[in-house]
């Protein structure tokens, strides 16, 4: 850490306390969640000299702010440490990349370990159940050498898989708490530890009526299994970082550019502010700047989600890594590398998965408790039995306490959430919602307010053709005829709906003659000796063609959120093609249900408002949020919590990931771009609405599954703790002995992996 020198630019002087601070970024590995985040900054922020301290679970980065001549970086470091969490060097290289690599580290860690660990717990099985399965006939096992062989097996099970285990339960002892490495540790150390006095010294247990048990079989399972479930949790975790890198990967990689009268293709890092850079059609724009000459349509439905390309001419901005469609034009460079908005995109997404709302553990809630509770039991029952126990007295004692112990083993509560989060997730892929972490399927079922995308999500999102107005006795079929044999010719997706609505109705289109486009305008074209223009009012009324007859059908048609089109024949206004972004079948039904689960339903738009309010009003949105910037949809949904809303995001567009990432649920539309699918914690396959109704109410379901299960995870236990410390015992002679303490643990476990297993049977809501 002695490399990161104090330099000018990290030192900020603050005029107001006249302090001098810096900011350092610094790697943190080791977190499990985001109660680990919360203790590492209180922690921090505990010191004298520290300013700030903010940590991005999802990055594993802390930021900190400090007056480093009260406290040093080295110091700080320090105390990270000493919570039990490890410090990498800041981020150097591609942070991407480095996040990657850190993923992939902590995943082949917990894969290694969980294969080792299997392979230990398979053959220890089998050690347990060695006459039962028939095996001593094949090679015949003393129980000594038996007893032996499954301590071998158990120890590096024990102490190396399960050592992570012991390190978060003693740093969480050193906090003056508990969570659910202690439970892990208490139990399986209980069944382990007695286990080896059993094999050791038979003797201490050899009271009459008193059965000496091994229990490592019980110990390792239970270590296996919690493995298994943070390696499913790491593999969710690298997978975190897929939309910043996929969103970087949009960038193009060259421009040409034009120097000392030369035009040059140069590496994209290379352009600099004031540049003049030439783009062609089809090409990627570069960077962000505005146009100096030519006329274009440049579709920007990757950064603003809107279907329907805009028309650019010189003095109109440019944004890089849309895609220019018709024309060619020079544009001069005003934002490059990170002031670009694809830059701030990559930011917003980054700083949005490190504020994600911390989603309350509910076992680790209820261990801190629990865990002192019984561990107290535990200490007073060997005490009562040790002094005023009949004899053996330590050996009563001592057998009480592990029964205490073992009955409160964690295993089935280690399993009551993810099991039902398991199969949940499970019933959730075969309906077509891919569910990224059982966080996100908690979160869901907590939503208050749901935040929709217009384009894509409410609506097809692709123009199609809504409205054919004639006037002067011209067939509807022979205006969509003229008009589709002319747009044959056109690149633009306004013409491409009409050429898809005339092969729709199976119509043959006739040739081209004379095509030619007018930038900003339309089109003119003769089609069959005929001249047609078909475009804007301005284009008509360039050429001498009256548009009264059709202005307001035209303003009607604009009122409702359409685009119209205006067409004349041989100088004669003839009719009006609308193009517009439909409706989804199956939008209004969804919002409906929606609204049913008592959410409330916000349209979130780039859009202008007059569209976006003429579709709300169709389909039953609540509330309308229009003319949104794509970097200030993240900033709405950041608004609409801090009201103290639980608020869920359903878009598809590269420019929704910023807010799919900041809201509690994200939840990508599946025929969406890739970037919205890896920003999400859900998505829907289908691409339909619908299927945002399916996860909220598999989500409900899965809550109260899990609920049932925390409660069959304690109902065994608890009521048989007051049994193992030997309550019974004064009045029945009973004793609870820890080989039935142990299956009542399995019992446990047992029906809370039957009751997960009736999520199978969840059916999506039929809508009306």
């Amino acid at each position: 850490m002695e490399r990161q020198q104090i330099d000018q630019s990290d030192v900020n002087n603050t005029t107001e306390t006249a302090r001098v601070t810096m900011k350092r970024e610094l790697a943190i590995s080791g977190m499990s969640c985001s109660g680990c985040v919360a203790k590492i900054e209180k922690k921090l922020r505990q010191h004298p000299g520290v300013v700030e301290a903010q940590i991005n679970f999802a990055s594993e980065i802390a930021t900190l702010e400090f007056e480093h001549h009260q406290i040093t970086l080295a110091e700080l470091v320090r105390v990270i440490e000493g919570l039990g969490y490890q410090v990498r060097e800041g981020r150097l290289g591609d942070p991407v990349a480095n996040e990657q690599q850190s993923r992939e580290e902590a995943f082949k860690k917990l894969r290694d370990k969980f294969l080792f660990g299997l392979s230990l717990v398979g053959p220890l099985f089998l050690l347990v159940h060695w006459q039962k399965l028939g095996l001593d006939n094949l090679l015949p096992l003393s129980q000594q050498n038996n007893t032996l062989l499954q301590f071998l097996f158990q120890t590096p099970v024990q102490f190396w898989i399960g050592w992570q285990f012991y390190r978060g339960a003693w740093n969480a002892l050193k906090n003056k708490t508990s969570d659910m490495n202690t439970l892990i540790v208490v139990g399986t150390s209980a069944a382990y530890l007695y286990s080896v006095l059993v094999m050791f010294i038979p003797s201490i247990f050899s009271a009459e009526g008193l059965v000496s048990e091994v229990y490592f079989d019980t110990a390792g399972v239970i270590i296996v299994l919690i493995i298994l479930g943070r390696l499913l949790e790491a593999r969710a975790k690298r997978q975190t970082t897929e939309a910043i890198k996929k969103l970087i990967d949009l960038q193009g990689k060259t421009a040409r550019v034009i120097r000392s009268s030369e035009e040059l293709e140069v590496p994209i890092e290379t352009v600099v502010v004031g540049d003049t850079i030439v783009v062609r059609p089809g090409e990627k724009i570069p960077v962000d700047g505005v146009i100096l000459t030519g006329h274009s349509a440049v579709d920007e439905s990757m950064v603003t989600g809107e279907s329907i390309p805009v028309e650019k001419q010189p003095g109109d901005d440019v944004i890089g890594v849309t895609i220019n469609k018709t024309g060619n034009f020079h544009f001069k460079a005003t934002k490059v590398g990170k002031d670009t908005m694809l830059a701030q995109m990559v930011r917003m997404v980054q700083d949005a998965q490190g504020s994600k709302p911390p989603i309350a553990r509910l076992a680790d809630i209820i261990s801190a408790y629990f865990v002192p509770a019984v561990i107290l039991v535990a200490l007073l029952t060997f005490g009562v039995w040790f002094f005023f126990g009949p004899e053996p007295a330590l050996t009563y004692a001592l057998l009480n306490f592990v029964a205490v112990m073992i009955i409160a083993c964690p295993c089935a509560l280690g399993l009551a959430t993810p099991t039902s989060i398991m199969v949940g997730t499970g019933r959730g892929a075969e309906s077509g919602i891919l569910i990224r972490s059982g966080a996100a399927l908690e979160t869901t079922h907590k939503l208050e307010t749901i935040v929709l995308d217009k384009t894509g999500t409410i609506t097809k999102g692709k123009p199609e053709v809504t409205d054919l107005l004639t006037v002067a006795g011209l067939a509807e079929s022979e205006l969509l005829y003229l008009a589709a044999s002319a747009e044959k010719g056109s690149e633009h997706p306004l013409g491409e709906a009409i050429v898809n609505r005339a092969e729709q109705e199976q119509q043959e289109l006739a040739p081209l003659n004379n095509f030619s486009a007018i930038p900003g305008k339309g089109i003119r074209a003769q089609i069959e000796g005929q001249e047609l223009l078909l475009g804007t009012p301005q284009l008509l009324n360039d050429n001498r063609v009256s548009t009264e007859a059709l202005e307001e059908k035209a303003a009607k048609l604009a009122g409702e959120g359409k685009t119209p089109m205006l067409v004349a024949i041989d100088q004669q206004a003839a009719g009006i093609i609308a193009v517009a972004d439909t409706v989804k079948e199956t939008s209004a039904q969804a919002i409906k249900a929606l609204h049913e689960f008592g959410l409330e339903v916000v349209m979130l738009t780039g859009d202008n408002r007059r569209t976006a309010e003429t579709i709300a009003r169709s389909v039953g949105v609540d509330r309308v949020l229009a003319e949104v910037l794509p970097e200030q949809k993240a900033a709405e949904i950041k608004r609409l919590q801090a009201a103290g809303k639980t608020v869920g995001m359903v878009g598809d567009g590269i420019n929704d990931a910023p807010a799919l990432v900041q809201a509690d649920v994200g939840i990508a539309i599946g025929t969406g771009t890739d970037i919205a699918i890896e920003a999400a914690d859900i998505t829907l396959i289908s691409g339909e609405l619908t299927g945002a109704v399916s996860a909220i109410a598999l989500s409900k379901a899965t809550i109260r599954n899990i609920q049932q299960n925390l409660f069959w995870a304690f109902a065994y236990n608890t009521l048989l703790i007051p049994v193992a410390a030997g309550a019974l015992f004064p009045l029945f002679g009973i004793l609870l002995n820890p080989m039935l303490a142990a299956a009542a643990m399995g019992l446990s476990s047992l029906t809370v992996v039957g009751n997960a297993v009736r999520l199978r049977r969840f059916k999506a809501p039929v809508l009306s």
